[in-house]
């Protein structure tokens, strides 16, 4: 016999193969697209709101979404894998260092802001061309389809760099007089 874990991972396969999940952590603001039935029509409803708890259990995965509506504090917990979950979009992603933030619960205004976690950029831009090259005596057409070109941005000195090299120099002719 199979055990539950095995049906569980078979499952959630089937699952993913279907539908794409993006990939967000506690702390993101997060714009969640739920389905709502109102009679014979279907519609999709955005839910945006910070993800304060995530919980990783394979198939039984959730996530809690907070929002502020209105001057009340509205909480959802929804099923990683659920038919109501159409989309999960993450609109900002938020720097923390727990992976529950319920002390958002008992905040408001600028204390239950959470600071942006900004991506580096390292300077380095990468061109991807794809060329394609015919073999006449063969007959035969080979293709490259990765030759990455790297260029370097200039760096822009800033200022008050400007300024403490202009008064070096000064300080060196001044020694040499």
């Amino acid at each position: 016999m199979k055990n539950i874990e095995d049906i569980n991972k078979a499952n959630l396969e089937k699952l993913l193969s279907k539908k794409k999940i993006t990939e967000f952590f506690p702390g993101d603001t997060i714009r969640v697209g739920v389905r709502i039935i109102e009679g014979k029509r279907e519609r999709v409803q955005n839910f945006e709101g910070v993800c304060i708890s995530k919980k990783n259990r394979s198939i039984n995965s959730s996530f809690t979404v907070r929002k502020i509506s209105f001057g009340e504090g509205v909480e959802r917990t929804f099923a990683l894998y659920s038919p109501v979950v159409s989309s999960i979009r993450v609109i900002r992603s938020g720097k923390v260092k727990r992976a529950k933030l319920y002390y958002l619960r008992d905040r408001k205004g600028k204390s239950a802001r959470i600071a942006e976690k900004i991506k580096k950029n390292i300077g380095i831009e990468v061109e991807v061309k794809d060329e394609i090259t015919t073999d006449v005596s063969q007959g035969a057409s080979t293709e490259k389809k990765e030759t990455p070109k790297t260029e370097a941005k200039k760096q822009e000195i800033s200022p008050s760099k400007k300024t403490t090299e202009k008064k070096e120099i000064k300080k060196q002719e001044n020694l040499k007089k």
